[in-house]
């Protein structure tokens, strides 16, 4: 985008009284945000939502100095924009009818082609919680995916710094400005982050880190991805408001269970209970849900699952489809000799390792 683009675009987030929908509207109806400044008064007034009092701060002069300052900022600072109509923009957050016009980021952010999912969860995380997520990233870890958290205390560090370990992308949403950390404790973890991912947020230098904002930012971590992940939560908390959100924009919804009585556990337990998440376990029922076809995995990832040792019962399935092709679960269980529910386990097991693809019709053949 051009200066002047830019700047319109950031009085039109400035004024109070224009949220993402109005200012979608102006945009609709002028042809882009610089338009809407030459437009006249009484024109826009025939927009639904635009009265007088938003057409009076729209040319507002403080709101045009308030841009030009933000710009300045973005210029010195060599802060990425990525605006609603550029194809820079999140694809999936772009299907958001509140979306916000313009993201801030920096960072090496790459979501063109990627598999993109969101984990979020309690700031009080478990020792069980923080061993699903280092296990979690680690089964993910072939795949290849994005991983978007919130980067905060509890599950959201600790999954993005698992993400980290193991190679993958991964965006930090956050709820101020590019000019800060919140929490600062996490300021030591940026640098790791940029060289794989990054930051990205709809807040500029001015804003700080306050409540209204975290609610806000979780909009963005549920729009960005195809599926939101929730690891642990009590019965009320801010990953659930993402995991609803996420509900809202029809996207697939995980959460992780946990003992009956747990505090951690109580919120995942509700969202599986009332059918507004998927139980998850482990990466294998996030790989059959969203449909994550083997074949696409990163190759390099390939090659090194290929050389991990198989158990007896994995290896005697191995040699089965080797010898006979492509076959039927139940042909596979019973020219292996190995009970049904067992083969099943193992052929997830060998799926994850790269060793084995599903097919349709319930079949499966070594790679």
């Amino acid at each position: 985008m051009m200066k002047e683009d830019i700047i319109s675009v950031l009085r039109l987030q400035s004024i109070p009284n224009i949220g993402e929908i109005s200012a979608r509207k102006l945009i609709s109806h002028c042809g882009s945000a610089e338009e809407v400044f030459r437009e006249k008064k009484s024109l826009l007034h025939h927009i639904d939502g635009i009265g007088t009092k938003v057409t009076h701060e729209l040319f507002d002069h403080k709101y045009l100095l308030a841009a030009e300052r933000e710009y300045r900022f973005i210029e010195d600072q060599n802060i990425q924009t990525h605006y609603f109509k550029e194809t820079t923009f999140p694809k999936y957050l772009r299907h958001c009818p509140d979306a916000p016009l313009l993201l801030f980021s920096r960072g090496s952010i790459h979501l063109e082609n990627q598999k993109i999912i969101s984990i979020v969860g309690t700031r009080n995380m478990t020792t069980a919680g923080r061993t699903f997520c280092e296990h979690f990233m680690e089964e993910l870890r072939p795949f290849n995916p994005v991983i978007v958290s919130g980067f905060a205390y509890g599950v959201d560090i600790c999954i993005q710094n698992a993400a980290v370990e193991f190679g993958l992308q991964t965006i930090g949403c956050l709820a101020h400005g590019l000019n800060q950390m919140y929490p600062r404790a996490h300021k030591r973890y940026c640098a790791e982050v940029e060289k794989n991912g990054g930051f990205f947020t709809e807040f500029w230098s001015t804003s700080k880190p306050e409540r209204v904002n975290f609610l806000k930012r979780n909009r963005i971590i549920a729009g960005i991805s195809q599926a939101t992940i929730v690891i642990e939560s009590a019965h009320k908390g801010g990953s659930l408001v993402t995991a609803d959100i996420a509900n809202s924009y029809n996207r697939d919804v995980f959460a992780v269970p946990g003992r009956p009585g747990d505090i951690y556990s109580e919120g995942t337990n509700n969202l599986i209970k009332r059918q507004n998440a998927h139980l998850l376990t482990s990466a294998a029922d996030l790989v059959y849900h969203l449909n994550w076809d083997i074949e696409e995995r990163d190759n390099s990832a390939i090659q090194t699952k290929l050389f991990v040792d198989l158990n007896p019962v994995e290896q005697s399935i191995y040699n089965q489809l080797q010898l006979g092709g492509r076959q039927l679960l139940d042909d596979i269980a019973m020219k292996s000799k190995i009970p049904v529910y067992n083969t099943a386990s193992a052929l997830l097991a060998m799926e994850l390792k790269g060793v084995v693809r599903p097919l349709p019709g319930n079949c499966f053949e070594a790679i």
